[in-house]
């Protein structure tokens, strides 16, 4: 991986991850439309994965970071309505993370395998688009807060970030979809869905450095530069976001529906028109 593909697939990585548009599912279209080939199997390519994904778990930490600081205290601080609400809501968070990990366990290399050609994942980039289409029709009276979720509905959105696995649906846009269509705000539900995104990142991070100190490879330039620049980015695209969410309630995942429908079509037609010209 060449020292520029490694900042445009971070600048990627650090906007898709976060906007409920897939990472994973332009992951695998990009290189594809741009005549790229990315070797999985190269000695640096996952110092660059590890690096990346550590950048967009750190930009999280310091978005969220009063969140988190509010959670420890919580467990230590006298039974005052604010700290049960913190309790509850971290105790919710980690409700919603065991699916996930249930199932990336047993289930991710395969997915990845069965679901991660080119074709496929922009498919399910326009089943994205609708599934964030419908879920702002059917959560369109949403006006819940997060203080105010229940379990019922954290268990929900645990089991749709499990989708996530599939390359063209977005992790951010299901869990978001989910909460919304549960009867939280887009803006909680974006807020929860990034609570939760936290330790399911720092955990893939986790678990590849063991392969990273195994394979003896070691921390290039690419590697650096990418974790860098998706961090920037990841923080930059989240700020966005969550802003964005705050001021526009009504039918807010619009836009990024009609990118996914349209992204999606116009990356068939694309390799369409190569394969068969």
């Amino acid at each position: 991986m060449t020292i520029l593909q490694a900042i445009v697939m971070a600048v990627l990585q650090g906007v898709t991850e976060l906007f409920p548009i897939s990472s994973l599912g332009h992951a695998v279209i990009l290189p594809r439309l741009l005549g790229w080939t990315i070797d999985q199997k190269a000695p640096d390519f996952l110092p660059y994965l590890v690096v990346m994904h550590l950048g967009t778990a750190i930009a999280l930490f310091l978005y969220f970071w009063r969140d988190w600081i509010a959670f420890l205290g919580s467990a230590v601080s006298a039974a005052d309505e604010r700290a049960r609400v913190n309790r509850r809501v971290f105790a919710l968070v980690v409700l919603a993370t065991i699916p996930a990990v249930i199932v990336g366990f047993a289930f991710e290399k395969k997915l990845a395998e069965a679901f991660g050609s080119p074709p496929v994942a922009a498919f399910f980039l326009i089943a994205n688009g609708f599934v964030l289409y419908f879920g702002d029709r059917i959560g369109a009276a949403a006006d819940g807060v997060l203080g105010q979720f229940n379990w019922k509905g954290a268990l929900a959105v645990g089991v749709a970030q499990c989708f996530a696995l599939i390359p063209g649906f977005s992790r951010s846009g299901l869990t978001i979809a989910a909460g919304v269509v549960a009867g939280l705000r887009h803006e909680d539900s974006a807020r929860f869905s990034f609570l939760m995104a936290t330790p399911i990142i720092l955990g893939a991070t986790v678990l590849e450095a063991p392969k990273l100190l195994h394979s003896g490879a070691t921390l290039g330039g690419p590697a650096i530069v990418s974790g860098v620049v998706a961090g920037v980015v990841a923080y930059a695209s989240l700020a966005f976001l969550m802003r964005y969410l705050h001021r526009h309630e009504f039918e807010a995942m619009r836009p990024f529906s009609l990118y996914c429908a349209t992204a999606g079509l116009l990356s068939l037609a694309v390799m369409a028109a190569k394969t068969f010209l």
